[in-house]
């Protein structure tokens, strides 16, 4: 079950904000599905063979999701290196969890069910 939306808000316009600044977590550089502005979204991201998957805490249908699924590709900040993903896709959390090292802590939140954003990175 999703985060309440309000909490989203909250995190977007207070926490976020002081999570970049911060540069330890990974983040997510997406455009805007109407706007074309640049935005930067924090997140834990989850390192897979070919790419990553994000686990979206409020839902399939925030913002930073919406606008990666519309956009079809995003780039994703990690350690001061830019990396070019393309191809993202909802995928169910039992099908992609294997794939993760086997002491990858699932959010409460999260369930067998739950809808993950995976992405491919572009290969140079």
């Amino acid at each position: 079950m999703p985060l309440p939306r309000w909490l989203a808000q909250i995190n977007k316009r207070v926490f976020n904000p002081i999570e970049i600044r911060r540069g330890v977590r990974p983040v997510l550089i997406h455009t805007g599905r109407s706007s074309g502005r640049t935005y930067r979204t924090p997140l834990d991201a989850h390192r897979l063979p070919d790419g990553y998957v994000f686990i979206p805490m409020y839902g399939p249908r925030t913002d930073w999701v919406r606008n990666v699924l519309s956009a079809q590709r995003a780039r994703l900040l990690v350690d001061g290196t830019e990396i070019e993903l393309r191809a993202p896709r909802l995928v169910a959390k039992k099908d992609v969890w294997p794939l993760l090292p086997a002491a990858t802590k699932t959010p409460p939140t999260i369930t067998d069910q739950s809808s993950l954003l995976r992405m491919d990175i572009v290969s140079s």
